[in-house]
Parts: C-alpha cells; sequence; structure tokens
C-alpha cells in the first residue's frame, strides 16, 4: 500500500467513517474511493482534494510526505550499497592477507580456509530469508572480482597454489548453498 493510500485510509477509519460515506461525502464513486485505498490507482488533482477535504487533510502535506519517503528509500539503497562495496572489499582483504600475501605461510593459509567457512556461514546466519543467488551477487561480489583480478594478475598457478582460489571457491559455496547447510543443521 502505497503512502497517500495508507493515509487516506488510517484517516477515514479514525473519523468512523466507511468507504461508502466518504465517497458520498466527496461525491466521488466508491468504485474510486476502493481503488485509491487497495493501491490500483493513485488520486490526483480534484479527487484528491475532495477527499482531503472530507477528511480534513492538507493535500500539500501528502505529497510532500510520499517525496520525502521516496527520497529516504533512495538514500537508504545509496547508504547499503556503499556499505556492501565496503564489505565486500574488507573480506577480499583478509582471504587475500591470509594466502597471497608474501609473509603468507602455513598457518596462515590454514586461518584464510577457516574463515573462509565461517564468515559466509556467519552472513549465511543473519541472512536466513535471502536466497541463494542474491546472498552471493551481495555478499561475494568482491570474491568474484578478486579472482578475476588475481586471475588477470599473477595467474591461475599462483591464485591456486597460494590457496586463494579454493577459500574463494570455498566461500562462495557457502555463500550460495548455505540455506541448505542451516536446514540440515535443524
Amino acid at each position: 500500500m502505497n503512502w497517500i493510500a495508507k493515509k487516506i485510509s488510517e484517516t477515514r477509519k479514525m473519523k468512523g467513517l466507511t468507504q461508502e460515506e466518504l465517497a458520498e461525502q466527496a461525491k466521488i464513486n466508491l468504485r474510486t474511493i476502493q481503488r485509491i485505498e487497495n493501491s490500483e490507482s493513485e488520486p490526483r488533482g480534484k479527487t484528491l482534494n475532495l477527499i482531503c477535504e472530507v477528511l480534513e487533510i492538507d493535500p500539500k502535506e501528502l505529497i510532500l510526505t510520499e517525496t520525502s519517503i521516496r527520497e529516504k528509500n533512495i538514500g537508504t539503497k545509496i547508504i547499503n550499497g556503499l556499505f556492501l562495496i565496503a564489505l565486500n572489499m574488507v573480506l577480499m582483504g583478509i582471504i587475500g592477507f591470509l594466502t597471497l600475501d608474501s609473509n603468507a605461510n602455513m598457518n596462515s593459509v590454514f586461518g584464510g580456509y577457516l574463515l573462509s567457512v565461517f564468515l559466509p556461514f556467519f552472513i549465511v546466519v543473519m541472512t536466513k530469508k535471502m536466497n541463494g543467488m542474491e546472498r552471493m551477487f551481495k555478499f561475494g561480489s568482491g570474491y568474484i572480482a578478486y579472482f578475476v583480478l588475481v586471475m588477470a594478475k599473477h595467474g591461475f598457478p599462483t591464485g591456486f597454489v597460494t590457496g586463494l582460489f579454493p577459500c574463494l571457491l570455498i566461500s562462495l559455496s557457502v555463500l550460495y548453498f548455505g540455506n541448505e547447510l542451516i536446514k540440515n543443521r535443524e
């Protein structure tokens, strides 16, 4: 339900009016009121003014509030996108540092393998409602980009021998098939 429809419906109910009474007082067809409240159509111009007059709502406030809600949604999406980029960079850095770094030893590679299971599993547990493909693209896109970059710069043998590619594959697999792991666990 969009903001205007929700506000009209709530205000009508608060004033104790039925849809029929609102339609009669506003001199609007009942079906129009039903469509507006079910978000099948959006009131404009004269219709909006007539409804707002009966409900004693300022139509300008209704429209401005809906616009500000849309702007907040866009701002939220941008912030979420920036957060996902930062998170992917951190995940790439951790696995890369533990495996591909020149100072990496067997202990750090083993730590890389462990983290390539546990970090994505934690993400899966926190995002149970997300499907595997969406989760893999949101949280695994950094791994995919890292795979391509290392492939281009160092080649497949270096990425495989250092343990980076197996760690990335394990992480992506856990992100994608994580829901199955949780189902089996419960």
